[in-house]
């Protein structure tokens, strides 16, 4: 999978990675790709888990 980035995002990019000590600005869209998909999961968990509350009626009101 390759991302498009205008010229302006890529510089900003670069300019994160020279920031956080990274090696190029690859690894800096594959960190936040990374987070992205660790937060995604986190997020379906506590709705998964809020409807199994729900569902045995345990509500906070």
């Amino acid at each position: 999978m390759e991302p498009s980035f205008t010229q302006e995002q890529e510089s900003q990019l670069t300019q994160i990675a020279r920031r956080d000590g990274k090696t190029d600005a690859d690894e800096v869209v594959k960190d936040a790709a990374l987070r992205l998909l660790e937060e995604e999961t986190r997020f379906r968990a506590a709705v998964l888990e809020g409807k199994a509350y729900a569902d045995r009626g345990e509500f906070i009101e």
